[in-house]
């Protein structure tokens, strides 16, 4: 019987967590979006969309916040500084500030039956995704090396 188990990678642990969290955060955000549109219809779901943003949303985006800075601490002692590693990291964390900003909004605006802070957290939800994913698009360009040809010599 192997031990294979016992040799886990911690930052691939770290990383599985911080999916499920942005997951649990980004869906709940949008059931409680949608919760939202059907509160000022019908008089017993009032509240109920702050409830989920609370519980879910604002929860899962705190905690993934947090095993965030654990990898990035980890990729700081194994390789050095993460910022020369991944160039798209200064736009993600400007991203997530503001995400965290309006997540802890939105529950009491939800609340009052205003949508704002928790749209404007979706959309900031939906950028950050998109600068992770497609990382490559902010990688500095090289200049491609001039081909000197024998002619020239």
């Amino acid at each position: 019987m192997s031990l294979a188990l016992l040799s886990i990678d911690p930052l691939a642990m770290l990383k599985w967590f911080h999916f499920l969290l942005l997951a649990m955060a980004g869906g709940g955000a949008i059931v409680a979006l949608l919760l939202s549109g059907f509160e000022s219809e019908r008089p017993d779901l009032q509240g109920l969309a702050a409830t989920v943003w609370k519980r879910t949303a604002t929860w899962g985006f705190r905690i993934a916040v947090l095993v965030g800075i654990l990898m990035l601490s980890l990729v700081w002692q194994r390789d050095g500084n993460p910022f020369k590693q991944f160039n798209y990291l200064h736009i993600k964390l400007l991203l997530v500030f503001f995400l965290l900003a309006t997540a802890e909004m939105a529950p009491r605006m939800l609340a009052k039956g205003k949508r704002g802070a928790a749209m404007i957290a979706l959309l900031l939800f939906m950028a950050t995704t998109f600068v992770v994913y497609n990382k490559d698009l902010f990688a500095p360009k090289t200049a491609a090396a001039p081909v000197v040809s024998a002619l020239a010599k």
